[in-house]
């Protein structure tokens, strides 16, 4: 039967159609696997991919080590730990006028000395304080001495400073002359920081100086023992 003009371009739109079809197929069967083969589709996957990765590099805990060795044939290690919302099992503590501190995130500075974590009396969150987020300039400027006796006024101690953001270092003169440097390190991501130095059974501190990066002694305190 003959076919009119019309009908003949029909047929033969359908047949490219079909073509396009069959080869679009065949390019999709044989693209390499992640390969992207429509170009309008390919940005969403992709797009998605990377809110997923960039998901994942935020970390809901933070954990630095500050410094570590040995002190009289024991082992001793600092680490600072960052929690971005408090942990569950966490509860503030009260402060005296009945209100809990301010803050939404944990920072906690984790210390051993022989296997044994210092305070680990007081639970799971001793030496840890609530935080605003990642640059709370209340974390700064304090510095303690801690032990496993006496509360840090005997045996194996460490001293473990939070400086400001100027402090490169610090460094111990001890009552035996000897001198003990710690190097200032950072949570990543955060402003907190600390360095920490031991102190063995025995001795005392006759001086705490800390320096800046090119070595300007900042602050040189003689109160520790």
């Amino acid at each position: 039967m003959a076919l009119s003009s019309a009908r003949k371009a029909a047929v033969a739109t359908a047949a490219v159609a079909a073509l396009v079809g069959v080869s679009f197929a065949a390019s999709a069967s044989e693209a390499a696997p992640g390969q992207a083969v429509h170009p309008a589709t390919a940005p969403a996957p992709a797009a998605a991919k990377h809110s997923a990765s960039a998901h994942r590099k935020v970390p809901t805990t933070v954990t630095q080590l500050i410094g570590n060795g040995r002190v009289d044939g024991h082992r001793w290690s600092v680490a600072l730990e960052f929690h971005r919302t408090f942990p569950k099992g966490y509860t503030p503590p009260k402060l005296p006028d009945g209100t809990a501190p301010q803050g939404s995130s944990l920072l906690c500075q984790r210390m051993y000395i022989g296997g044994i974590r210092i305070d680990h009396q007081g639970g799971p969150w001793a030496d840890c304080q609530p935080v605003n987020g990642t640059h709370d300039p209340r974390a700064a400027g304090e510095m303690g001495l801690w032990g496993l006796h006496d509360k840090g006024l005997s045996g194996s101690r460490l001293m473990v400073s939070n400086p400001e953001t100027n402090v490169a270092y610090g460094t111990l003169t001890l009552s035996d002359g000897t001198h003990v440097k710690a190097t200032t390190a950072t949570l990543p991501g955060t402003t907190y920081r600390a360095w920490a130095a031991p102190i063995p059974n025995g001795h005392t501190i006759t001086a705490v100086d800390q320096y800046d990066t090119h070595h300007n002694r900042l602050t040189h305190d003689t109160n520790w023992r």
